[in-house]
């Protein structure tokens, strides 16, 4: 093989594998970026969702703060049922971009935080709806009911915060 042709064929052959290597490379550039796009997505859609929660529960703290006198101010009970409802509604939109956003394991944990909310929100319901009607005959086992089920819409809660921080913390 005489050197031009030698030249030549080492020139090929370093070409291809820069190229080669150029692409590799670009491919690695091009996931990592997507990969904290995602990452970054979904990080705004999990705090969107833990706001609107934080805003509904303190708004239906305000609902059932408003319930605990022993004669509750009906009008300002309805307000604040009105204020939570509205809310509420913002949840459940935060709630459905949690669940495109994923993965399963997160929304899972939502759907449990949705579950936990119902069953406080049932109890509140009774509640209001007992006191529009002047029936204060269970007001104390629903208040033990209600904060029972406080308890436990803060651990579905947390465990939320958990299972997202597992997913902004990886590599998916």
């Amino acid at each position: 093989m005489d050197a031009g042709l030698a030249a030549l064929l080492g020139a090929a052959v370093g070409s291809l594998a820069t190229i080669g290597a150029a692409w590799v490379n670009g491919r690695a550039t091009a996931r990592s970026q997507f990969d904290q796009w995602r990452r970054q997505q979904r990080r705004d859609t999990y705090a969107n969702y833990l706001g609107a929660l934080h805003d509904r529960d303190i708004a239906m703290d305000a609902v059932l703060g408003a319930l605990r006198p022993e004669t509750p101010d009906l009008r300002d009970v309805e307000e604040k049922v009105h204020r939570f409802v509205a809310l509420a509604r913002e949840v459940h939109r935060a709630a459905e971009v949690v669940i495109l956003e994923g993965p399963l394991p997160t929304v899972e944990t939502a759907d449990r935080v949705a579950h936990a909310s119902g069953d406080l929100s049932s109890v509140m319901h009774r509640m209001v709806q007992n006191a529009l009607a002047g029936d204060s005959s269970q007001k104390t086992v629903d208040a033990a009911s209600a904060a029972e089920r406080e308890r436990a819409l803060y651990e579905a809660v947390k465990d939320f915060r958990v299972s997202a921080s597992d997913v902004l913390g990886s590599a998916n």
